[in-house]
């Protein structure tokens, strides 16, 4: 396992870089969010994606969410109607998980064979860039059943011998989960409350 360490605030983007290659071919890479410390991987490698589950011993049918980088991707991955995107405006980026009706070329195995995707854009610009490319995996990374770590060192203890890259940013900035939103449903269902604030962001 390599170990990156990177300024949250001011990243280094030939770190960035480094990571964001290494999930190319197919690595396992721990990244900052400004939630909790994600597991990610490349989200087009199905083999990539049965490790993740491998690595948090976490059973297939439950869903993996993915993060990309611009609400400009989302119509990528996802289907994305005029009134969700303008709640989405309101959210994102931030510490929310939108659940939209997914594209065919987003896996089965991340969804747990359902329609339905989770879609992150952290206010983080690590993540940002890391998934500039192509969606990676965003997941807390932790093992299923455990407490999700706050520290780099909470990370490593749990899931350290599995992963190829750490890459290590100190403390994430919310320390605990995003908030879940169905946005297929009218009006939205907020599935998990977590790190945002609903009503401060407008839905």
């Amino acid at each position: 396992m390599k170990i990156i360490k990177i300024d949250g605030t001011n990243p280094n983007y030939d770190k960035i870089r480094i990571a964001r290659m290494a999930m190319k071919k197919g690595s396992i890479i721990i990244y900052p969010t400004d939630t909790v410390y994600g597991i990610g991987a490349n989200v087009f490698d199905e083999k990539a994606i049965l490790k993740v589950f491998s690595i948090k011993k976490r059973a297939l049918n439950k869903p993996l969410s993915i993060c990309i980088s611009r609400i400009e991707d989302i119509k990528q991955v996802a289907q994305m109607d005029v009134r969700a995107e303008t709640v989405i405006r309101n959210l994102l980026p931030g510490p929310f998980t939108i659940i939209l009706k997914k594209n065919d070329n987003i896996s089965s195995l991340l969804t747990a064979g359902s329609d339905k995707i989770g879609i992150r854009i952290p206010d983080n610009s690590i993540c940002m860039d890391l998934s500039k490319e192509f969606p990676i995996t965003s997941t807390s990374a932790n093992l299923s059943g455990y407490d999700i770590p706050e520290s780099v060192e909470g990370v490593l203890k749990q899931l350290g011998s599995s992963i190829d890259i750490m890459m290590d940013a100190g403390i994430c900035k919310h320390g605990i989960p995003s908030t879940v939103i169905d946005m297929t449903v009218y009006p939205p269902k907020v599935l998990r409350e977590g790190a945002g604030n609903i009503l401060e962001n407008m839905i």
